[in-house]
């Protein structure tokens, strides 16, 4: 038997949570990811956190090869008009993820006084928003093999890069190869160099020089604990650190040359004994508009004494340029 008062009571709560969510949300431009995530605050900081209102699927163009039609020439030498095939895209399958917030209703009529209903209701966001962050970080570092997950940084910058990435296959495609620098068959060639504090700049120097060029450099590196370590040790007195303005947003952080160098813990996906260096010109973190951790009107069971409110998430975690990415491993 429904208990009277239930179904107004639930939409209370549920529109005073949806209020309450979307001014939480209005307060804090800069979200729960960018605090928890050091990569997605570089992204978000260079415009690539975008929000778009639809398609099929995300696109990102590739100006994957040099226009065969240069041609010197003298007086009135024909120029070359032949056809040149230098766009092309790679496509990216649209990710879903939600966070479901409840409550029952001996938690709502528990908690019927104004005060205390809405100490609920930030206490139920305040854990979603959480969930939320700390799994799209993980999310962010992952390979993208867990069903409906983006494909993160073990996907797009491989320690075999010869996958396939937004539909094209590497393997095939060699411009599609993100860099790969392996302490055991290092790519400036020579025996195999133990990872350490003596040894840990002598593997990062001819990567970061593969992955430079012109302008484009790795502007951010991300390391596991163990490779940190060995980096800020190699550094002695001569240790530099970022801006105060990375200093606030509370990351550990230091510089290599022109990039900055920040750690991440295995329990945020980051794997073990691995440094990603990251042109993040050309990674975005997208998201649908109607689906960006967006709240979602109340569902009033049917069978339960409970409210369900869901929060979702749809997007995916795209890359324009393989080349230009760099991962150095054990």
């Amino acid at each position: 038997m429904a208990v009277p008062g239930q179904s107004q009571l639930f939409t209370a709560f549920g529109e005073l949570l949806t209020t309450t969510y979307r001014q939480y949300v209005h307060k804090n431009p800069v979200d729960q990811i960018s605090r928890q995530n050091a990569l997605y605050s570089r992204i978000a900081s260079k415009g690539n956190a975008k929000v778009v209102s639809g398609g099929l699927s995300l696109l990102e163009p590739l100006d994957y090869q040099a226009n065969s039609t240069f041609t010197r020439y003298s007086g009135y030498d024909p120029f070359n008009t032949g056809a040149s095939d230098v766009i092309t895209a790679a496509e990216y399958p649209w990710r879903q993820a939600s966070v479901v917030v409840t409550s029952s209703g001996l938690e709502l009529r528990s908690n019927m006084g104004g005060e205390q209903i809405i100490d609920l209701a930030k206490s139920k966001i305040t854990n979603a928003e959480r969930t939320f962050a700390n799994a799209l970080s993980t999310d962010m570092y992952s390979d993208g093999s867990q069903p409906n997950q983006i494909g993160g940084i073990q996907l797009g910058i491989a320690d075999v890069p010869t996958n396939t990435v937004g539909g094209i296959n590497a393997s095939l495609w060699p411009f599609w190869r993100n860099q790969v620098q392996s302490a055991a068959a290092p790519m400036q060639g020579g025996s195999a160099i133990v990872p350490s504090s003596t040894t840990i700049q002598s593997l990062m120097l001819p990567l970061y020089l593969a992955l430079t060029r012109g302008a484009d450099y790795p502007d951010t590196i991300v390391m596991s604990g163990d490779y940190f370590t060995f980096y800020e040790n190699s550094l002695t007195d001569l240790k530099r650190y970022t801006s105060s303005e990375e200093g606030r947003g509370g990351f550990v952080s230091l510089k290599y040359k022109l990039s900055d160098v920040f750690y991440d813990s295995a329990s945020s996906g980051l794997p073990n004994s691995h440094g990603y260096f990251i042109n993040t010109d050309y990674v975005k973190f997208i998201a649908h508009k109607d689906a960006n951790r967006t709240i979602k009107p109340e569902l009033q069971s049917t069978n339960q004494d409970a409210v369900i409110i869901p929060i979702l998430y749809q997007g995916n975690m795209t890359y324009s340029c393989r080349m230009l990415q760099g991962v150095m491993k054990a």
